[in-house]
């Protein structure tokens, strides 16, 4: 696990963690050497030196899908009965009040909550395009940028999944706050990506839904290079339409538009069929669950344990933000598993984490392990805390919480220092004042 010594290293930092999670487990006193945003060695078994890391060291956690405008609805939609179609009314309502000055603000307090809770790379699925009625910006791009600067002010690494939405349903027309997220069709979508190019930001495309994207459309989303993801078989009526008007699954018709592959990302998968779970597996394509957000919208429970035994490797997200907890999303695919097969011990704990640490989902494959080479995350959670006192440090993905992460490092920077974020003062007072604003305007 070491590398030679590179004495071209001129600024090496020493770290010296009490447990540290390796590739092949947790491993006691490792020493860890950091320059120039990059793991250049990782030790175990080591003499205590350099800066004290006490406590479970990981690798950076991947919220690999976010819809970061969702977290105004946190706690507002709770007291409501409905189903997520219900629910995605008042998500429309919000949409419409958002503007690029409003949209940066948020998601810069979004990000760097995510940031405290250990995430150090997001996947934003971003369809909120243009302004109200579908009034272009002056630049077309004008809403990404928004969120480009927010993530490089939380000090999280962004990948922009640019999501292709050009319908209200099948033959169905858009709804008029659907107009804000629409191009005229895949052509032009495309075009408008192209030409999104911020410095360090990586961009992908997403497929809304098959609901969204018309199927002659599909290819030309299929084309684009780099990461690409697409809900897929969240509800139940969404599979019931497709079989109705394509007389196939939205897997099937994914699969035969070239959307499925692998580098792609099917998000939920929740209603899968036994053949539908045999193409996603043939085909390489992984699968994200967001089970805080799954369980909140009242979806289902999916796959999992099925999608894993066939090969699929599994990533996960904190999508409308009801919870950002990498831990918790983590051990609910474990628990929610447990519910569906009565059965307990589903996933070991090195699956969960191998999940919660998936950034090559988003582009960041560079991300995600403490070896040398590796980029230089590293999330430090409390082992004496009253909710981890006593535990077997690897059982930190069944006992931490978000509330665990003492330090966060992205890249070789400090972005979270005892438990405070080092480049926006109080997140939590950013996101109350931006968040009861919206809803009052």
């Amino acid at each position: 696990m070491n590398a030679p010594r590179d004495e071209r290293f001129v600024d090496m930092t020493v770290y010296w963690c009490e447990h540290a999670w390796l590739p092949d487990g947790v491993a006691d006193a490792v020493r860890i050497e950091v320059a120039d945003g990059v793991l250049v060695s990782v030790a175990a078994g080591s003499p205590r030196a350099g800066t004290v890391l006490n406590g479970l060291v990981l690798p950076g956690f991947a919220n690999c899908h976010s819809h970061a405008f969702h977290r105004a609805l946190r706690g507002r939609t709770q007291d409501e009965r409905g189903t997520f179609w219900t629910w995605r009314e008042r998500m429309y309502e919000l949409a419409t009040r958002l503007d690029p000055d409003s949209y940066y603000r948020l998601a810069r307090g979004v990000f760097a909550e995510m940031v405290l809770a250990g995430h150090t790379s997001v996947g934003e699925f971003h369809y909120l395009h243009h302004a109200p009625g579908g009034r272009r910006y002056r630049d077309p791009n004008e809403m990404s940028h928004a969120l480009a600067r927010a993530a490089q002010d939380a000090g999280i690494r962004l990948t922009l999944l640019d999501t292709c939405y050009l319908a209200g349903g099948f033959d169905r027309r858009l709804d008029e706050v659907q107009l804000r997220f629409a191009d005229a069709d895949a052509h032009a979508w495309a075009d408008r990506v192209g030409s999104f190019a911020p410095q360090g930001v990586r961009v992908g495309a997403a497929v809304h839904s098959v609901r969204a994207v018309p199927f002659d459309q599909l290819p030309v989303v299929a084309e684009w290079t780099g990461p690409l993801h697409v809900h897929l078989s969240e509800q139940r009526a969404e599979n019931a339409d497709c079989l109705s008007h394509h007389g196939r699954t939205p897997t099937t018709l994914l699969a035969e538009a070239g959307v499925l592959g692998p580098r792609t990302v099917a998000v939920h998968a929740t209603h899968l069929t036994r053949d539908d779970v045999g193409l996603v597996a043939r085909t390489g394509t992984r699968v994200c669950f967001c089970p805080t957000t799954e369980r909140d919208l009242g979806d289902g429970i999916g796959p999992a344990r099925e999608l894993s035994d066939a090969g699929v490797g599994l990533c996960l997200g904190s999508d409308s933000h009801a919870v950002i907890d990498a831990f918790e999303e983590a051990r609910a695919v474990e628990l929610n598993a447990r519910l569906a097969g009565e059965e307990r011990g589903r996933f070991t704990m090195p699956e969960l984490l191998a999940a919660a640490t998936a950034h090559d989902t988003i582009g960041w494959g560079e991300a995600g392990r403490l070896v040398a080479g590796a980029a230089a995350d590293l999330v430090v959670a409390d082992l004496s805390s009253v909710r981890t006192a006593g535990i077997e440090p690897a059982a930190a993905v069944f006992a931490a919480a978000a509330a665990d992460v003492t330090d966060v490092l992205i890249g070789g920077r400090w972005v979270v220092r005892d438990r405070a974020h080092q480049l926006i003062e109080a997140p939590e007072t950013v996101l109350g004042k931006e968040i009861e604003e919206l809803w009052r305007s």
